[in-house]
């Protein structure tokens, strides 16, 4: 079974074939264009996506020598994201749609990051805590089958993924700075004594609040001068790293006692950093998966896959634009 995966909604291009669930071939195109902004700029995001969506989708089918209409179903990302990146993936799969009679079914981003897990984890069973932890996105799921999600915790301000790019442009890191920040913090001494506090909201619950950290750090490094701070940014990214690591690590820790499910999947571009790896792996051992950090960030391949498990449940739904939607 071929299936054809879509994603727009953000600021990457990405056309993805699967074969029976497998990944047959991948193409993503990453949109430099933002880092002269220090962030995503909607309007261009959803030009480079006019631009290079059919472009990409030819070069999948050309290099692989497949035919369109081998098709089995199309999936793409409905569903949360930016309204006119959204409608550029959408668009471009109904055309598919109409011209080949292919089934076509719209799948939630985060869904998708959710199955980017099963990519390389097939031996992932549920029920499982799920952590999607992203610059648009930071919450914890128990996932109890395909379509069988229950949000546990939330981010009520900043994703995690967003205060590295805030902090990240503070110290004059390029967007995206996830990648930058931690490169910086391995430069700083165990001896640096840096902390910054992350925000517990008190309670039983499992929601994140990063913006208190974002604030923390901008008013230490007033207070301490820009000389100071730019002869220690490592050690100030090494604090801040650690500060969201913990407080992520902490409440998966959390939900993981009152749930009982010691299984953890971990996905989203954050997931990448080394550092959450590493502490999780020291909470959780060998029962907690990781995507490889190609599939962390949005790609085509994990909406393909779930698109690919709604075809087999029968669960297809016509794609349906909603930039604000839930999991």
């Amino acid at each position: 079974m071929l299936t054809l995966g879509i994603e727009t909604s953000c600021d990457e291009t990405s056309v993805a074939l699967l074969a029976d669930g497998n990944i047959l071939a991948s193409e993503v195109f990453t949109q430099g264009v933002h880092s002269a902004y220090g962030g995503v700029v909607p309007e261009l995001a959803s030009r480079a996506h006019i631009a290079k969506v059919d472009v990409l989708a030819k070069s999948l089918f050309v290099k692989n020598k497949i035919a369109c209409s081998a098709v089995d179903c199309i999936a793409v990302t409905d569903s949360p994201g930016l309204a006119g990146a959204l409608l550029v993936g959408i668009g471009f799969a109904l055309g598919f749609h109409c011209q080949f009679g292919i089934p076509v079914t719209g799948v939630n981003h985060l869904e998708g990051h959710l199955c980017s897990l099963f990519l390389e984890h097939p031996d992932l069973c549920h029920p499982f805590l799920a952590l999607i932890v992203s610059g648009g996105h930071t919450a914890i799921y128990r996932v109890d089958d395909f379509g069988r999600y229950r949000c546990l915790g939330r981010t009520v301000d900043d994703a995690a993924g967003e205060a590295f790019d805030k902090i990240g442009k503070m110290l004059g890191f390029p967007y995206p700075a996830g990648r930058a920040i931690e490169q910086e913090a391995l430069g700083s001494a165990a001896g640096d004594e840096i902390s910054f506090p992350v925000a517990r909201l008190g309670g039983p619950s499992l929601d994140f609040s990063f913006s208190g950290l974002k604030t923390a750090v901008k008013y230490f490094c007033e207070e301490k001068g820009e000389a100071w701070t730019a002869k220690n940014k490592a050690a100030i990214c090494r604090a801040f790293q650690k500060a969201v690591v913990d407080s992520l690590a902490r409440n998966l820790a959390a939900a993981a006692g009152q749930t009982g499910i010691s299984t953890i999947g971990v996905a989203g571009g954050v997931a990448c950093n080394g550092e959450l790896r590493r502490t999780l792996v020291s909470h959780f051992g060998d029962k907690v998966f990781f995507p490889s950090p190609a599939l962390c960030t949005d790609n085509a391949a994990m909406i393909a896959r779930a698109g690919y498990e709604r075809m087999k449940r029968k669960m297809l739904r016509f794609p349906t634009m909603n930039p604000s939607a839930a999991l």
